[in-house]
């Protein structure tokens, strides 16, 4: 129960990366009790939740993506998806920063076996819209995922003047948008 429940239950864990989101989640007696699924998980045939890395041979990152739950991740060692690459997908830095064993540090190219698939793999799509998320704090960005979870349709829809890249999917995803099957021109519409 949520009397009951101690912060270690509430507190974000390291198996949470790229499987549930550390900032969307209630404020007051529910916090970190309720929980929403980042943007990339998704859930196995055994219903853990995994999520996508791009795997790294030789220091060179490849095209092949693979989902790993909690578990399978453990001895891996994980780049960012910011991390310099060159044209033929090598890692170009010296030491790159990579995640092992649940801490940051930084290794070799050579050394790496995955790398993330996007920055905003980590959080959920109601945080992902947020512009400049790494630079909210912590608190104004829950509120901010919170308050986009209440959102009302609005009648007249804008884009907006700032976005991060997941509006369109979230629009497509959201079953309000008219969408056509094929590309086009409308030139004509009668009531």
């Amino acid at each position: 129960t949520r009397e009951r429940a101690g912060f270690e239950v509430r507190d974000v864990h390291q198996t949470h990366y790229g499987r549930v989101c550390p900032i969307e989640t209630p404020e007051g007696p529910n916090i970190g009790l309720i929980n929403s699924l980042s943007v990339y998980a998704k859930a196995n045939d055994f219903g853990f939740l995994e999520t996508p890395y791009r795997k790294v041979v030789d220091g060179r990152v490849t095209d092949d993506v693979e989902y790993l739950s909690a578990i399978e991740e453990v001895g891996t060692v994980i780049a960012q998806a910011d991390s310099a690459v060159d044209k033929d997908g090598n890692l170009t830095e010296e030491f790159v920063s990579v995640r092992h064993q649940g801490e940051f540090v930084r290794m070799p190219p050579e050394k790496v076996t995955h790398m993330d698939v996007s920055a905003q793999q980590v959080v959920s799509v109601a945080a992902s819209l947020i512009p400049f998320l790494e630079h909210d704090d912590a608190n104004r960005a829950l509120m901010g995922s919170n308050m986009q979870r209440q959102a009302v349709p609005t009648l007249r829809a804008d884009k907006p003047l700032v976005g991060t890249g997941m509006e369109a999917n979230v629009a497509r995803d959201s079953g309000v948008c008219v969408i056509a099957n094929r590309g086009g021109v409308i030139e004509y519409v009668d009531a």
